[in-house]
């Protein structure tokens, strides 16, 4: 992977930097959700910023090819409702199923499966360097 200089990479909530100033990025385990997604380490800032946005999507937009950001707003999408769908109770969801014939569990399930996929595909590239 080769960064892309001047690319404006979006953090979220506002927060833009360039891709050449970013120097690391690290996914946030404690406290994670959906305001707090990635530690982002910028050239001149000593304490690192919190970004909304995954390590996975920050990246591909650091890397910057069009395919890529498309992808990784999908990613980023999927994140979001997955989120959201940890809200939505045992009952609120028999209901939604019963009425509109939406699964919530079965959808959350193949978005788990796609995120787990990506992720695995994101470890198998960074085994290679």
């Amino acid at each position: 992977m080769e960064i892309q200089k001047n690319l404006m990479v979006p953090l979220g909530y506002g927060k833009y930097f360039r891709s050449d100033k970013i120097v690391g990025l690290e996914r946030i385990e404690e406290g994670r959700g959906p305001q707090r997604r990635t530690y982002v380490y910028i050239e001149g800032i000593k304490e690192p910023l919190i970004a909304s946005r995954g390590e996975s999507t920050i990246l591909r937009d650091i890397v910057g090819s069009p395919e890529a950001l498309i992808s990784s707003q999908a990613i980023e999408l999927m994140e979001m409702i997955l989120d959201e769908f940890r809200e939505i109770g045992p009952m609120l969801r028999r209901s939604i199923k019963e009425e509109a014939g939406l699964d919530l569990d079965e959808i959350e399930t193949k978005i788990r499966k796609l995120l787990l996929a990506e992720k695995e595909e994101d470890i198998q590239e960074q085994r290679l360097f």
